[in-house]
Parts: C-alpha cells; sequence; structure tokens
C-alpha cells in the first residue's frame, strides 16, 4: 500500500495554497493523499453566496483532482466562525477522518494564523493525534496560507517560523494550475493570494535555502 498524505484545512482552497506543490510532489513520487475541508467557506462574506457554494466545492473537486488527490470531503462548520462549536464537534470529525484513511503525514494549518477558522483546524488536529499507545502517529506538519500567515503580528500571535522546505521547482506551475479552479478564491495582484504573489512568496522561502521555489512548513511532531 502507498504511503498516505491527509491534508487537514478549514476551508475550500487552503489546501492547495498551503501545500499544493508539495502533495504534487508527493504524488509524483508514488504516495497517495485525500483532502478533509472542515469548514463551507465563502458564507462569511454574505448569506446571498449561498448559492455559489456547489460552485466553490466543484471548483475544490476539479483542482484536487488536477493534483492527482484520490478524494476530497467537505463538511459544514461556519465560515469565519468555527469559535462557534464546540471544539470538540471539530476533533471528533478529525478523529474519525485520522482513523479511517490511516495517514503517514498531516499537513495542516499553522496554530497562529489570523483566521480563527485555521486555530481551531489546528487544535483539532493535535488533539485528535494526541499521543496514546496503539494509535498510528502521522507526521505533523502546518503550512503558510497567504492573506493569514503571512498577516500575522508577532506582538500578537506567534509568527511562522519553518524548519521545513520542501523543494517544488517542477511542481510550482502545477500548484499555479491547480489554484485556476478557484477563479471565486484568487485576487489580483498586488494582493498576497495572487497567482504574482504566489509566485514570489515561494522564491522567497526557497532564498532562503538555496533553492528557486519551495513551499515552508513547520513539523510539529514526528515519532521514529
Amino acid at each position: 500500500m502507498n504511503p498516505r498524505i491527509l491534508v487537514i484545512a478549514a476551508h475550500p482552497d487552503d489546501e492547495i495554497l498551503g501545500c499544493g506543490g508539495t502533495i504534487a510532489r508527493y504524488i509524483a513520487e508514488g504516495w497517495s493523499a485525500q483532502s478533509i475541508i472542515l469548514g463551507q467557506g465563502m458564507l462569511s462574506r454574505g448569506k446571498e453566496h449561498i448559492k455559489f457554494l456547489n460552485i466553490l466545492r466543484d471548483s475544490a473537486r476539479k483542482a484536487n483532482s488536477f493534483l492527482g488527490i484520490e478524494n476530497i470531503k467537505f463538511y459544514d462548520f461556519p465560515d469565519n466562525a468555527f469559535d462557534s462549536v464546540s471544539l470538540l464537534k471539530i476533533v471528533k470529525i478529525v478523529e474519525h477522518e485520522i482513523f479511517e484513511y490511516k495517514p503517514d503525514i498531516v499537513f495542516t494549518h499553522h496554530g497562529s494564523d489570523l483566521n480563527i477558522d485555521h486555530r481551531r483546524t489546528f487544535e483539532a488536529v493535535v488533539t485528535a493525534c494526541r499521543p496514546q499507545p496503539g494509535f498510528k502517529h502521522p507526521d505533523i506538519y502546518t503550512f503558510f496560507v497567504p492573506s493569514s500567515t503571512d498577516w500575522i503580528d508577532g506582538r500578537i500571535l506567534e509568527n511562522f517560523v519553518p524548519n521545513t522546505f520542501v523543494d517544488i521547482e517542477n511542481y510550482i506551475e502545477k500548484k499555479l494550475q491547480a489554484l485556476s479552479y478557484y477563479k471565486s478564491e484568487m485576487r489580483e495582484y498586488p494582493h498576497s493570494r495572487s497567482v504574482e504573489s504566489l509566485r514570489i512568496f515561494s522564491n522567497y522561502w526557497g532564498n532562503r535555502v538555496g533553492k528557486r521555489y519551495v513551499e515552508p512548513l513547520c513539523l510539529i511532531r514526528k515519532i521514529i
């Protein structure tokens, strides 16, 4: 059986923004991958957007399929209001998905992201993966989401300081092509969630480690 990756994200597009290049590389190297989207997405912009929710989810299916991700599952936690839901409810969903899929690696949000849904997703993942005998402990990495992770003020929340860098020079274009399916979520440059900005971010992180394009990650836990 191929080793497995589970991406646990708060909203549609977070999974590609955060680790799309890494996933594309791992899949090319023989791994299998699945995405879990916990929140509705979009609806905090106004109730009138509910008619576009199915379009957004269809975009997510196409983007994930383009990368080679085998399956994507959606849940309906309220957009930008995960803190209005019991953390236990989110944890139970995450526990179930991890138990069912038995991933070797979990990629998820940074624990101090500006977006509350991202922070709650991180909390749910680390709670669901709490150490216990007999549990297959996946490696846990957190990723960088433009227009959320980059807007952290270190005086209020902990800054994102990556300690793992995945060379995606051969996969940056595939990541950007996958994001092209998310027409409603992408923005025009110089917004940080634009194609140009994503390339700049990847280049910036790559320059720090002598590579052209990388995705930065924080290794939270790895048991050897």
